[in-house]
C-alpha cells in the first residue's frame, strides 16, 4: 500500500490490486505459471521483464509489486482499471 502514492494511486485502489493479484498469484513472489512462463506477484510474462524494475526480480516483492504497478499505471490507468478490465476477460 506504501508503493501505491509513487504511481498516483491512492490507497483507495487496495480494494482492487488485492483481488486482481490474489487471483493471479496468490501475492506469492514466486508463483510460476508453467504453461506462459509468467511470474511473480504481477504474473509478469514473461517474468524476466521485472528486471527493469530491479536486478532482485525473481527474489523481492517491493521490485514485482513496483513492476507491477507502473505496469498497471501504463495500461490499465489503475488497480481498478486492470481489476475492471480481468473480471471481463479472465486475464489483465
Amino acid at each position: 500500500e506504501a508503493l501505491l502514492p509513487k504511481f498516483g494511486f491512492s490507497s483507495s485502489q487496495m480494494s482492487c490490486l488485492i483481488p486482481l493479484w490474489m487471483g493471479e498469484s496468490g501475492w506469492r513472489v514466486n508463483a510460476a505459471n508453467p504453461t506462459s512462463s509468467a511470474y511473480g506477484i504481477p504474473q509478469a510474462l514473461p517474468g524476466s521483464k521485472m528486471a527493469s524494475a530491479g536486478g532482485d526480480w525473481q527474489t523481492s516483492a517491493v521490485t514485482q509489486i513496483t513492476w507491477g504497478l507502473g505496469y498497471i499505471r501504463d495500461r490499465y490507468g489503475s488497480p481498478c482499471g486492470a481489476w475492471s478490465f480481468k473480471q471481463g476477460h479472465g486475464f489483465y
